[in-house]
């Protein structure tokens, strides 16, 4: 783990580095002021936390600079630790998409805070703007995948992977959109569908269903596809799709990609259901056969398979 951790940190501090020299040749070359987005992130942010930042006027300005800076360091830091660990785990993207891929995730995790916040909001962005922002992100993506690419670690050496099968992508989609509809199902359709999962495990991925199915019925749930909510969804949608790839030896990137789109899908799906179906029936009816969708969904992409899973289990143990 030690080896996944430091490839991150110097693959993310390499993308930021690029990252922020691409950023100030633009400013350089078209004569642009720099964004102040990161200044006013902190802002909102400790305006929600602490009532501000502290000291004077003057004083407050330079240190939103400051914490903006470093915030966007760690999110680079940040990102590289993860798609190296991601990396690590069976998820190997080839070098071009995986530096769009890695680089659309720092763009997320850069503009969807300052979204949640109410900084901004890329709905109104200009072409102009996006271009702005993709590009540098899209150099950092670059850096970090070339960084991974260079150093395997010990792990990725031992654990060759397949491609995925169609078969496989298709569940990984299947399993996001019941993520989409009900995000615990990213948990717990994995563990019911591996028959080495023990008993402690089920009874928390039970709870956790549980729990979602009665809390999606009170009303002040937020919204699925609303800033705090929808990236909990996608980020569920990948991760059970890479662990049904990993226990199949396959590389889990299309399959990641699958699910992801599919908890997009699910997601705004299931919002646009619930709206339909509330002007013609009781919004519980609409919920209650939502969740059976939902639960149908990821039963058919995470249970097949199950027999020879154990089969395979029992044959290496020593008779």
């Amino acid at each position: 783990m030690t080896g996944v951790v430091t490839r991150g940190l110097a693959a993310g501090a390499v993308g930021t580095t690029v990252l922020n020299a691409v950023t100030h040749l633009d400013v350089l070359w078209r004569g642009r002021a720099p964004s102040d987005t990161p200044d006013r992130v902190v802002g909102a942010l400790a305006g929600r936390l602490s009532g501000g930042v502290p000291g004077s006027r003057g004083e407050r300005g330079h240190r939103r600079t400051a914490l903006g800076a470093l915030g966007g360091i760690g999110t680079g830091l940040g990102v590289g630790v993860l798609v190296s660990a991601a990396r690590a785990a069976g998820v190997r993207f080839p070098g071009a998409v995986g530096a769009v891929v890695t680089g659309a995730a720092a763009m997320a995790a850069t503009d969807g805070p300052a979204a949640a916040l109410g900084v901004t909001d890329p709905r109104t962005w200009s072409a102009v703007d996006w271009v702005s922002d993709a590009v540098p992100h899209l150099a950092y993506g670059a850096a970090v995948q070339g960084v991974l690419s260079a150093v395997p670690t010990a792990r990725e050496e031992r654990d060759r992977r397949t491609p995925a099968p169609a078969v496989l992508v298709l569940r990984s989609a299947v399993l996001g959109v019941a993520t989409g509809g009900r995000s615990s199902l990213a948990v717990a359709g994995p563990v019911f569908g591996d028959p080495a999962a023990g008993r402690a495990t089920r009874l928390g991925a039970l709870a956790a269903v549980s729990g979602e199915l009665v809390a999606d019925k009170l009303p002040r749930t937020p919204a699925r596809t609303s800033a705090r909510s929808l990236p909990a969804r996608l980020l569920g949608g990948g991760a059970a799709a890479a662990r049904l790839a990993s226990r199949t030896g396959a590389n889990g990137a299309a399959p990641v990609t699958a699910g992801v789109l599919g908890a997009v899908a699910g997601s705004f799906g299931g919002l646009a259901w619930r709206r339909w179906a509330s002007r013609r029936v009781p919004d519980w009816q609409a919920a209650l056969l939502e969740d059976a969708v939902a639960l149908g969904l990821a039963a058919a992409a995470c249970l097949p398979g199950r027999s020879a899973q154990r089969r395979a289990r029992l044959s290496v143990v020593p008779s």
